[in-house]
């Protein structure tokens, strides 16, 4: 945990810290920010975020990555843990005037030595696609445009939405296609081919449910947007599609995190936040978990088949801002009489690499086969919040299947089940019997074999469906999916470092609600504390000044970043490069 000393040991910034793996470390040579590498003045302005691309260069250095800073944005070539940052010569640096960026991505399909195409989100409301390498900006969407007012005097506006963008992605497969998530709530989809108009778009009902609707766009000419997805009340923080790109998960600020079908625009399930907006979210490497995070300081585990919370973990003490799952660190492994009861030593032989990635991925899914070996599977995941900290979790076997025999004798993950801190005995109010684990659910769990997992995403029928108009949204085969019910809740404006079984009565107190929180919490939306697992983080290590804002997990190392715009690289055990020891970096930025 945290705490490994006293006072003063639980302030220190960590530069490094050790699992079951081995050590992971810090590389201060291979350091990411603007150039001056002063600390960025973060009051008022957007989260720092970051995003990858390989271009697949000739050289082996093909790893590129994009990052802003306030009103900034800069393109560098990513050196990694092989050789020091260079941040004298930026690929692509751009400074902003009126509008930050907020968000971005890159396509991945498209993306080569010579070109490739970025998108990037604004506080303003628009979105740009550019070429960083190129130096070219080619398109601008949801753009400032004039309007006639009825006395014909002419002013500026935004036609398609006003608000900041929040999130922005391609969808996965295809080329010409991305989603623009807005903090107005709506989602818009966009042909990169297609213009956006010179007056405010019309729009026809397509599809409707509790709480979300899509709208097509009624033009006589195809134009932007394709569709508008208007989800839930309050911003929509974050959204994510699943690894084979079917399926379209988003978390709000009125706390829901809602899955829906993206082709047939169906909703699949819902789940509720124990209280506050729900910030960030992501999908396990198999699309089998989501996992959430926001205000109510909790990562939120959630079973996409079985459309119910399985667990929750409590280590952050404010708001956790990403949660991200580590693809190279999930186990999946053949059950075998073997008992494991040595120290880590025996699990040194243990590596990561792409290579192995496909093993990994038929390896998850013989879970659902008829195979009579039982395969034990371990998902690591991670999370990074306002308070400073970064934490790693192991979802066993035993949170994901408690009914199932375990026959492993180590783990690091706490269930507790019908008290904490001497809890009353309240009956459950779920209506499955699955939601409560039993009490005797202490056996350990296989430890992280350390295998890497890159999810395969093809996606030939649904670009057909998608490519050839929108309204065959309206005529896809739909799933026999059956619908979570869904109650709008609260927003919230500040958090709580403890949780107890008294919560329901600090949510009354603390929370402004046009809903009694009672009707969704203790319900197989929002289950009570004390029905859930309790995951405990493997590791909770304070690394920063400033709140985290980027979590990410590459093949040799983890990437991190805070509001003041550093971007670290920390090392996974036995991958510092000797280039990296050996090189520093003068105050400049050059390499000495």
């Amino acid at each position: 945990m945290a705490a490994e000393g006293g006072g003063k040991e639980l302030n220190e910034i960590k530069t490094q810290f050790n699992t079951r793996e081995g050590v992971y470390k810090l590389l201060t040579h291979s350091e990411y920010s603007r150039p001056n590498r002063v600390p960025f003045n973060s009051q008022g302005s957007n989260p720092v975020k970051v995003s990858f691309v390989n271009v697949n260069d000739q050289s082996g250095n093909g790893d590129r990555i994009c990052f802003n800073v306030g009103r900034e944005l800069y393109f560098y070539i990513y050196k990694g843990v092989r050789k020091a940052a260079d941040l004298s010569k930026p690929i692509d640096k751009r400074i902003y005037k009126g509008t930050q960026p907020t968000c971005h991505d890159f396509n991945h399909l498209t993306a080569t030595a010579d070109s490739v195409s970025l998108l990037v989100g604004f506080s303003a409301g628009q979105v740009q696609l550019i070429d960083p390498i190129k130096r070219e900006t080619s398109k601008l969407f949801n753009e400032e445009v004039s309007c006639h007012e009825n006395w014909g005097r002419e002013r500026k506006g935004r036609l398609i939405d006003k608000s900041r963008v929040t999130c922005v992605k391609w969808v996965p497969g295809l080329e010409r296609l991305f989603l623009v998530a807005h903090s107005s709530g709506n989602m818009y989809l966009y042909n990169v081919e297609n213009t956006c108009g010179t007056t405010a778009p019309h729009y026809q009902l397509l599809k409707q449910g509790k709480n979300y609707s899509v709208h097509t766009c009624k033009s006589k000419s195809t134009r932007n947007p394709l569709l508008k997805w208007t989800v839930g009340e309050g911003a929509l923080n974050e959204f994510a599609f699943s690894p084979d790109g079917k399926f379209l998960a988003c978390v709000s600020q009125d706390g829901f995190l809602r899955v829906f079908n993206f082709d047939a625009v169906e909703l699949h399930g819902t789940m509720k936040s124990y209280f506050g907006g729900l910030l960030c979210m992501c999908w396990s490497p198999d699309g089998k978990y989501i996992v959430a995070g926001g205000e109510d300081d909790l990562v939120t585990v959630w079973s996409f088949v079985d459309c119910r919370v399985i667990a929750r973990g409590h280590g952050h003490k404010s708001w956790v801002s990403v949660v991200a799952f580590d693809h190279y660190t999930t186990s999946v492994e053949d059950a075998d009489p073997m008992e494991f009861n040595g120290s880590d030593e025996d699990f040194q032989g243990l590596h990561f690499g792409r290579d192995r990635a496909n093993s990994t991925q038929s390896r998850l899914s013989k879970r659902n086969s008829t195979d009579s070996r039982t395969v034990h599977t371990t998902y690591r995941f991670g999370s990074v919040g306002q308070d400073t900290q970064l934490c790693l979790w192991d979802l066993t076997e035993d949170i994901l299947f408690p009914h199932l025999p375990l026959s492993r004798t180590r783990t690091h993950t706490n269930v507790m089940n019908a008290t904490m801190n001497n809890v009353s005995n309240n009956p459950s109010t779920n209506d499955s019997s699955a939601n409560t684990p039993s009490n005797s659910l202490s056996s350990p769990l296989p430890r992280s074999n350390s295998l890497p997992h890159s999810p395969a995403m093809t996606a030939n029928n649904k670009s057909s469906a998608i490519a050839s108009g929108v309204s065959k949204f309206a005529t896809l085969s739909l799933h026999d999916r059956k619908e979570q019910h869904q109650e709008t809740d609260h927003k919230r404006n500040h958090s709580m470092g403890h949780i107890s079984s008294k919560s329901s009565d600090k949510l009354n107190m603390l929370t402004k609600s046009r809903t009694d929180p009672a009707k969704t919490l203790g319900t197989p939306l929002c289950p009570h504390m004390e029905d859930l697992p309790l995951l405990e983080p493997l590791i909770c290590k304070k690394i920063a000044h400033e709140r985290l804002t980027v979590l990410i997990f590459i093949e040799d190392c983890i990437v991190t970043a805070c509001q003041e715009g550093f971007i670290w690289t920390w090392a996974r055990p036995g991958k510092v490069g000797l280039s990296s020891q050996k090189q520093a970096v003068s105050p400049s930025g050059t390499i000495i």
